[in-house]
């Protein structure tokens, strides 16, 4: 029987001996036709696999980044982030991986079809691993090479699958829409999108509070100055001797009932910038006291900060630069190494979920690297540092900023040692004149109240500089001190004798708080306590506190007790009354004192320790022999009067103190720079007799 003749295939419509056969697509769909139709066929074709890499990408790239940085506002406000910055971050999220992706696939292409399926195939499959990776962390102990190792066999069962079921890919073309959904939770509802979408008042994150724009803050501590050496008679602040505190005053709030919590600045001190009464004897450190104004700051405002004797503010927040890097570049760098961090298959030394919630805390290293001390008195060798030469740099740093910027100066002034005439010239001391008992407790008073005029010297200079510079009306300004001291015989000095018999002079000071805008001056005599200082500075810059605190804002109610608690020991609060302090009596000057001597008879000796320097004065080189200090013979009763005479004129008179291991001792302080000429200069010391006569002592 003959085979039968076999019959051709039909010929596909349009297609020619020899021509490839016609593209089939993953839903079965043939690319029929030629031109125009062919290519309009394959271009549905790169669209399908466009969604189906949009939805894994939104999974594996854009919704752990946006979730990440969607709950992470301190990120963005730390690089001074505007709306059109973090707008094109989250195009870039969102369109860069897939476009990127996508361009990879449609360029193999030109290797032919079977090179395009494989690409595309390919490419699922990594994306479906690093989901896994990703997934594998959160919810298995699985780290490092098994857990990379078990998502490359889900990312190929995830490829083979894709292949052999077309309804995945299907549900990959509807979860396309869930890039658009992750974009609209980050810009409408997450923390961040305050952000993105300024709404007026409204918060940050739940930390910030208040109007998006913060002031700056300028907040000189100065030290050991009670505010009763302000005060005139009249318990007014002294504007003759102090016109730039009572111009302060006189634009400012003034608490004259304002009191330090501890007579120690290594206690004082971080009560006032934490909130907190002291509790332990810990070192003034930021390791100590983690808590504080700087770290409550920090990541919203720069820190220009210089501390004396305490290290409170971290190496991080104010060793870095004062302004961080900003724009889209570094944007986009710090969310791409977010991204490795996410997509890795070991965790992180810094959690991914953490990473953005605090900028600095990268930096944590450099602030553990400093060793944590233990005595409180740690930094004591910075006590006698140039304090002119640092308010010199405060002064240099008080300039408007693009970012609100907190500046920061401890001033050991008019704290001892007393060195400083009011003018700014500099005298000369010796280190064993006492501070305690008759006639010496006079003169360290009179001492503390020249450097207290000097004092009052860099505070004009710090009015000028904020008034020439334009932030005086805008910043926050505070001006306060640590603690008094107490210049009363028998009770001098920030011990427990001293608190209990003047707590006023040891606990009482002066405090100034002139908020932004603020052109007149009030009185509030609330029971302020230095614990309320942190409190006040972070509710009118708008940021709640994010700790427990003891203190209150003046803004709220002021405190019903009228007692005020200061501690000499932390943990051991001492009750002692409130109120305003009393300034003590001043003594009025000996009538002697201007007036001009002239010639008289030899009648007696005295010693007269450095009596060459009056023979070449220069003020011009800011040093003048102010005080003029020795002995006089053990004949001489104790308290007998001396008229210190300079170039002719009294400038002051004292008395003979009782003899003491340096003999019988005086020691006048001339603070009138008027008495002193260039070059040399005429010293007299004359004895004060009962009737009023004088006679000189001859000098040697």
């Amino acid at each position: 029987m003959a085979e039968p003749t076999p019959v051709p295939a039909a010929p596909v419509a349009g297609a020619t001996e020899g021509a490839p056969a016609p593209e089939v697509t993953e839903d079965g769909e043939e690319a029929r036709g030629g031109g125009a139709a062919a290519g309009a066929a394959a271009w549905r074709v790169e669209l399908r696999r466009l969604l189906e890499l949009t939805a894994l990408v939104g999974l594996v790239v854009t919704q752990p980044l946006l979730d990440v940085l969607g709950r992470s506002p301190d990120f963005l406000l730390f690089h001074g982030a505007r709306p059109v910055d973090v707008a094109a971050l989250v195009a870039l999220i969102a369109l860069l991986p897939t476009a990127g992706l996508g361009l990879l696939g449609a360029v193999s292409r030109l290797a032919g079809r079977a090179a395009r399926e494989a690409a595309h195939t390919l490419l699922l499959g990594l994306l479906v691993a690093a989901l896994a990776v990703q997934v594998g962390r959160h919810g298995t102990p699985l780290r490092g090479v098994p857990l990379l190792a078990a998502a490359v066999v889900l990312g190929a069962a995830g490829a083979s699958a894709y292949r052999r079921f077309g309804v995945l890919g299907r549900v990959l073309r509807v979860a396309a829409v869930g890039p658009l959904v992750f974009v609209a939770l980050f810009v409408l509802v997450s923390p961040a999108s305050t952000v993105v979408l300024p709404r007026g008042s409204g918060g940050v994150a739940g930390v910030a509070h208040g109007p998006g724009v913060r002031p700056p803050v300028v907040l000189l501590i100065l030290d050991e100055f009670p505010l009763v050496s302000l005060l005139g008679p009249d318990g007014r602040i002294d504007a003759e001797r102090y016109p730039h505190f009572a111009a302060l005053a006189a634009g400012s709030t003034w608490y004259p009932a304002a009191s330090g919590i501890s007579g120690w600045t290594p206690y004082a001190l971080p009560a006032m910038l934490t909130g907190r009464y002291p509790a332990t004897a810990a070192a003034p450190h930021y390791s100590r006291y983690p808590d504080n104004l700087f770290t409550a700051l920090g990541g919203r405002y720069d820190i220009r900060a210089q501390e004396s004797i305490t290290r409170l503010c971290p190496p991080s927040r104010c060793d870095q630069p004062t302004r961080p890097e900003q724009g889209l570049g570094v944007l986009a760098r710090r969310s791409a190494e977010l991204l490795g961090r996410i997509a890795a298959p070991w965790d992180s030394r810094v959690d991914p979920e953490e990473s953005y919630r605090e900028p600095t805390r990268a930096e944590a290293g450099l602030d553990a690297a400093e060793p944590a001390p233990t005595d409180p008195t740690f930094r004591w060798d910075r006590l006698n540092e140039s304090q002119p030469a640092r308010f010199t740099s405060f002064l240099a740093g008080l300039r408007p900023t693009a970012r609100p910027t907190l500046h920061f100066l401890h001033l050991l002034m008019p704290h001892a040692p007393w060195t400083y005439l009011p003018s700014g010239a500099r005298y000369d001391a010796p280190e064993d004149l006492p501070n305690e008992g008759a006639g010496w407790v006079d003169l360290a008073r009179q001492r503390h109240l020249a450097q207290l005029g000097y004092t009052d010297r860099l505070i004009g200079e710090t009015l000028r500089t904020l008034r020439a510079t334009g932030l005086y009306d805008q910043a926050l300004l505070l001006v306060t001190a640590d603690h008094g001291v107490s210049f009363t015989r028998g009770a001098q000095g920030r011990g427990m004798g001293a608190i209990r018999a003047e707590p006023g002079q040891v606990a009482g000071v002066p405090l100034f708080v002139k908020e932004p805008g603020q052109r007149t001056g009030r009185i509030d005599a609330r029971n302020w306590e230095h614990v309320d200082l942190l409190p006040t500075v972070l509710d009118v810059v708008g940021i709640r506190v994010p700790w427990s605190v003891d203190g209150r804002s003046a803004r709220q109610a002021p405190r019903e007790r009228a007692e005020k608690v200061f501690y000499d020991r932390p943990g051991e609060p001492v009750t002692i009354p409130g109120g305003v302090p009393v300034p003590p009596p001043t003594p009025p000057p000996h009538p002697l004192v201007g007036t001009t001597v002239g010639d008289q008879p030899v009648r007696g000796t005295a010693r007269v320790a450095d009596l060459s320097a009056f023979g070449a004065v220069d003020p011009a080189e800011g040093r003048l022999p102010a005080l003029v200090w020795g002995t006089v013979p053990d004949r001489v009763p104790d308290g007998t009067l001396l008229a210190v005479a300079v170039n002719g004129r009294v400038g002051a008179v004292v008395p003979v103190v009782p003899p003491d291991p340096g003999g019988r001792r005086f020691a006048a302080f001339v603070t009138d720079d008027r008495l002193f000429h260039a070059g040399a200069n005429r010293l007299d010391v004359y004895q004060v007799a009962a009737d009023g006569g004088l006679h000189r002592l001859a000098l040697s």
